[in-house]
């Protein structure tokens, strides 16, 4: 048996299975030597790994329509707008021949059904949303950067504004909930479960100022995103969420953040499937090392969980970087498609990091990984995936498939009237600034109906805008705070990293 013909077979596959290339030995393809992912393993996660020009964005593009093919809509980030060529047919030329005469695939040109999505407003694509109280504590802990103790006193004002019944919706809910609690009336509501020292509340509201000159008081308020809206199929094919990113180019914690609320959102609102056939939903995380860079051990810990835990749900996710040590051991270990690209070795880091990746990979008597992770060609990658057993597949040199679609933007107009023309534009395009946090504690709020009866009207006082302490003093404000918290704590729940979402 051929080198070729033994790594083959460790790919073999008799049900659906998204196809990435050919094996490659000693400097020859076999075109004949397919290399694929069971559509049944996909939701056992996978990692997409390389340096900056080897050909991962166009590994990212073959295997979103793959995926779309089969009825799985996809997930991911579109950082410079090179993945919205997925929406048109590629072109024929002799390089896209000579690849499919490599590979063995019968190219032909094609587009995929795309929804161009952008987070917050400012965007070309259509706006997605989360509240402050949705997104909870912790993850927005991780984009201020609080440290423990911080995040700990952040956690304090989340339960008070849960228990009191006022909604945050955006960061101004948010900063006149710290400014009440700061104050005499807001220390007396907190008594015997400690306070908000002066400090920490300027440190949180300072973040928050920072926050939002990047643009994150245009992420958060409503309508709040559907995760339902990100699975769903057009003629068959699933529908591939494009986000594109430009607006929050200067708040890369508030993008990698954002990736792992909707997975949250995703694990706590999907009912388990166990193992399934295919995914119903594939999630590819860029720039993955933004999300663990200065991570607690908690917030890794949550991360694993969820991870481990989301697989059940059915969906899948790939993580994608640079270099497979940006990504923990606890989730390295989790993920069972590798399709890693070129490496570079230029300084003694490279090279400790060239080692550290080889060591990752089961062993090969084929290949010698340290050579061959530094010689691959652009749309070449050293691949190993689980098989339809939940074996790991022998370590595969692979020449990847071209993508059908076009390998190039369409541009932003383009971009902009197709977002104009999708079907989620009505829904999320307008911003919705109801009553909340803000306008109940700025303002005094009449009493509900059955004390207006049974005492009669105060004398009107003059208004004070902006003294929320005096507000909050009122006996009307206090009545209807708690009667309104006691409804809505019992229909806030936090699950994991303290997100939450309203029950419907």
């Amino acid at each position: 048996m051929t080198a070729q013909s033994e790594i083959a077979a460790g790919y073999a596959s008799a049900g659906a299975a998204v196809e990435l290339g050919a094996v490659l030995v000693d400097g020859q393809v076999e075109p004949a030597a397919h290399v694929r992912i069971p559509l049944a393993m996909v939701n056992r996660h996978g990692l997409v790994a390389g340096a900056t020009g080897t050909g991962k964005t166009k590994t990212l593009q073959l295997l979103a329509e793959q995926l779309s093919d089969n009825g799985v809509p996809v997930l991911m980030a579109d950082v410079k707008g090179d993945l919205s060529g997925l929406a048109r047919q590629g072109t024929a030329n002799d390089r896209t021949a000579a690849r499919a005469a490599d590979t063995g695939d019968d190219w032909q040109p094609r587009s995929y059904p795309v929804q161009f999505l952008s987070i917050g407003t400012g965007g070309v694509g259509v706006p997605l949303r989360a509240t402050v109280t949705s997104f909870g504590p912790i993850l927005l802990s991780k984009v201020l950067g609080l440290n423990d103790t911080q995040e700990s006193t952040l956690g304090l004002i989340f339960h008070w504004a849960d228990s009191r019944g006022l909604p945050l919706l955006d960061t101004k809910d948010l900063r006149s909930v710290i400014q009440h609690l700061t104050g005499d009336e807001g220390k007396a509501d907190l008594k015997g479960i400690g306070g908000v020292s002066g400090a920490t509340a300027g440190v949180i509201l300072r973040a928050l100022v920072n926050l939002e000159a990047q643009g994150g008081d245009r992420f958060f308020g409503e309508p709040e995103l559907d995760p339902a809206d990100l699975m769903r199929q057009r003629d068959g094919k699933g529908v591939v969420s494009l986000l594109e990113l430009a607006e929050l180019q200067g708040s890369p914690a508030l993008f990698s953040t954002f990736l792992m609320w909707l997975l949250a959102e995703l694990f706590e609102t999907l009912p388990e499937e166990g193992d399934v056939e295919k995914p119903k939903l594939v999630f590819f995380f860029d720039e993955a090392h933004l999300l663990f860079a200065d991570a607690s051990k908690a917030f890794l810990d949550q991360i694993t969980r969820t991870v481990k835990l989301i697989r059940s749900k059915g969906i899948g996710v790939f993580f994608c970087t640079q270099l497979p040590t940006d990504v923990p051991n606890e989730v390295l270990s989790q993920l069972g498609a590798r399709v890693q690209h070129a490496l570079r070795a230029f300084t003694p880091d490279d090279q400790k990091a060239l080692a550290r990746t080889v060591k990752t990979y089961p062993t090969t008597p084929h290949y010698d990984l340290e050579k061959a992770l530094t010689s691959l060609g652009i749309g070449e990658a050293v691949v190993t995936v689980l098989s339809e057993k939940g074996a790991p597949t022998p370590v595969a040199w692979t020449r990847l498939r071209a993508p059908r679609s076009l390998m190039d933007t369409i541009g932003t107009d383009a971009i902009r009237q197709a977002a104009a023309q999708s079907e989620l534009h009505g829904r999320y395009a307008e911003t919705v600034d109801r009553e909340s946090a803000y306008e109940r504690l700025m303002r005094k709020v009449a009493p509900p109906p059955e004390e207006q009866r049974q005492a009669p009207e105060p004398p009107r006082e003059r208004e004070e805008p902006g003294l929320v302490e005096k507000v909050l003093g009122n006996s009307a404000v206090k009545s209807f705070l708690r009667s309104a918290g006691s409804a809505l704590a019992r229909e806030i729940t936090r699950g994991v990293f303290g997100t939450s979402r309203k029950r419907r």
